[in-house]
């Protein structure tokens, strides 16, 4: 499904990853002739979507992957 506000989407997506972060995958996807970002959070029940045009909701999504990589590689959920 996608989500109408970047908030909104940041909070599912932190919220499904803590349910069970070894489950959930992202990805993310550009399409130049549209100028469009595409983010998508998944865990195989539930599918969360964003999409963007907004360079500063880029940077927020630049700042949201990183937190997530870093949570990833953390050895508190290996």
């Amino acid at each position: 499904m996608y989500l109408n506000s970047w908030d909104e989407f940041e909070k599912a997506a932190q919220n499904l990853y803590l349910q069970d972060p070894m489950k959930v995958r992202y990805s993310m996807k550009y399409t130049h002739n549209k100028n469009l970002l595409k983010v998508k959070l998944t865990d195989n029940s539930v599918c969360l979507q964003y999409k963007t045009e907004n360079q500063p909701e880029v940077k927020k999504i630049e700042k949201f992957v990183n937190n997530l990589m870093r949570h990833m590689a953390s050895k508190e959920h290996m």
